[in-house]
């Protein structure tokens, strides 16, 4: 094998191959085509090397999901630089977290800038600057000044060569257990990962897709932004710079969507949507997928009947450059409810405490290596040491292999429910109060107690229009659980706290509610 693959190389192969073909789409306003993109943002990208950014740089983005970010995000990397997207929403102090730990040398926005982040640039003597794409002929407008002392050994952006080893995205997990730790991501990863999404889906440049999820994180970044570029696919933006269920089947159809993939919490939502305001039709789909947490049963068939398409689950994180298994396509297997298929281009193991491989049906931690995988955290020796034991990559999830190769998922480690000595998967529990007819979303989460150690307990949203109360939940889960696992108090409520990527993380909604009966 020659060098490795570069994500900047594989596009620039693609638009050469595909040049006409639409590229990204901003809803109602305009098209690109793949040569036009790649011109955008070479041009981008020899803006930021005259402005003084060389490799290694890393650049904080800060944008909803518009063409500003995408034409961006790929000219920082064509550039060597490194792009850390960091959520708009963010406060000042989570801005000054997460630039002064990326090392961020400059913070880009939207002409309409981002008061928090700029507040914190500021104030951690970060230059801020704005782009905007006027319209799709024009260039795109970067508020660099051309620095001076500019000794770049580049004449032009078009001697740039990206080598594999770059670091091309720098993003935190979401830390579900403690405070957020840096994954760098090479250009390697990058190109490895789209790779793998774009044979597993068999993704090809007559596929399109709308974007629902945030850009900042990889789910919608890889899956659904740049595994479609990479395939000389296309994209189509919102208008609105995020997901809108009010515009999300007139934008599938306006752009002849084939597929979407979405987070669990979005898909509810577009369900919902169904029941109460159904299309007139919906598009033909070859696929729908669905990530980043874990889909009911119960969810994923009332997909299936409602939009008549195969909805198939897959497994993720950060840390593998999003995807590490799915369930197959028709045409290639079986798709199961509550697994999240076969490893992708990696391999996977479980393995118990002292790193033995374990058979099939026994449970012990999900473990992976490959190519799509960081080589490890940033500046955090500690962790790494843990998460790289016995040369596999710890994902800190339990789970088992049936006798198909299918995997199934347990739980995060830490997020088990031990109530006196007997491990609950709070998975299994949401799995079952979400097949309950009343019950629009629902999680398990574990609580303090001072007779098992910790006893089980959940948080519901009833469906709009229904009387169900806490004594229907509990009989329904008594009906279809052990007596153990069954919830020992049921809180009502109308809304759940989430995170950025639409994850509902059990601790966060723990602390919520115990503080509410305290």
């Amino acid at each position: 094998m020659g060098f490795p693959i570069t994500l900047s190389g594989l596009l620039q192969s693609v638009a050469g191959t595909f040049p006409d073909r639409r590229a990204l789409s901003v809803s109602g306003k305009f098209d690109l085509s793949h040569s036009r993109l790649q011109h955008l943002v070479d041009s981008a990208a020899s803006k930021l090397v005259a402005g003084g950014i060389e490799p290694g740089d890393v650049v904080a983005l800060v944008f909803p999901n518009t063409v500003e970010f995408v034409i961006m995000f790929l000219a920082v990397i064509r550039a060597r630089a490194t792009a850390a997207p960091l959520n708009a929403a963010y406060t000042a102090e989570e801005f000054e977290f997460y630039l002064s730990d990326s090392e961020s040398k400059l913070l880009v926005t939207s002409i309409e800038g981002n008061s928090p982040a700029e507040t914190a640039a500021s104030k951690l003597k970060i230059k801020h600057v704005t782009a905007s794409l006027p319209d799709a002929g024009a260039e795109l407008v970067l508020s660099l000044t051309p620095s001076n002392s500019n000794g770049s050994e580049y004449g032009s952006v078009l001697e740039i060569l990206n080598e594999g080893s770059d670091v091309a995205l720098f993003l935190h997990t979401s830390g579900t257990t403690s405070r957020p730790k840096g994954v760098p991501l090479t250009q390697f990863n990058l190109a490895s990962s789209v790779n793998n999404i774009k044979s597993v889906y068999q993704l090809t440049e007559s596929d399109s897709t709308v974007i629902v999820l945030p850009l900042f994180h990889v789910h919608g970044l890889m899956a659904g932004l740049l595994s479609s570029l990479a395939a000389g696919a296309a994209v189509a933006l919102p208008a609105a710079g995020r997901f809108s269920a009010s515009t999300f089947w007139a934008d599938m159809i306006q752009y002849n969507a084939t597929w979407y993939t979405a987070v669990p919490t979005i898909h509810q939502i577009i369900l919902d949507r169904h029941s109460n305001k159904p299309e007139k039709v919906y598009p033909k789909l070859r696929f729908i997928r669905s990530c980043s947490a874990s889909l009911a049963p119960s969810i994923m068939n009332r997909m299936e009947e409602a939009f008549g398409a195969p909805v198939l689950e897959a497994y993720a994180m950060t840390e593998a450059t999003h995807l590490m298994s799915t369930n197959p396509l028709p045409e290639n297997g079986p798709h199961k409810a509550g697994s999240v298929g076969k490893p992708v281009g990696q391999e996977m193991v479980i393995l118990d405490e002292n790193g033995i491989v374990q058979e099939a049906n026994v449970k012990g931690e999900v473990c992976i290596k490959g190519s799509n995988v960081t080589k490890g955290y940033k500046s955090n020796p500690v962790a790494n040491e843990e998460a790289f034991r016995y040369g596999w990559f710890h994902t800190g999830d339990i789970g088992y292999f049936d006798s198909d190769g299918y995997l199934h998922l347990v739980g995060r480690i830490k997020e088990l429910i031990n109530r006196g000595g007997e491990k609950i998967s709070p998975i299994e529990v949401d799995a079952v109060l979400l097949a309950h007819p009343d019950v629009a979303q629902a999680v398990a989460f574990g609580v303090p107690d001072d007779k098992y150690g910790e006893e089980i307990n959940c948080a519901i949203i009833p469906r709009e229009g229904s009387k169900i109360g806490e004594e229907d939940v509990m009989s329904f889960c008594k009906n279809n659980l052990a007596a153990f696992k069954v919830p020992k108090k049921v809180f009502l409520t109308d809304s759940l706290p989430k995170t950025a990527s639409g994850k509902i993380q059990r601790r966060i909604v723990a602390a919520h509610f115990l503080h509410q009966d305290s």
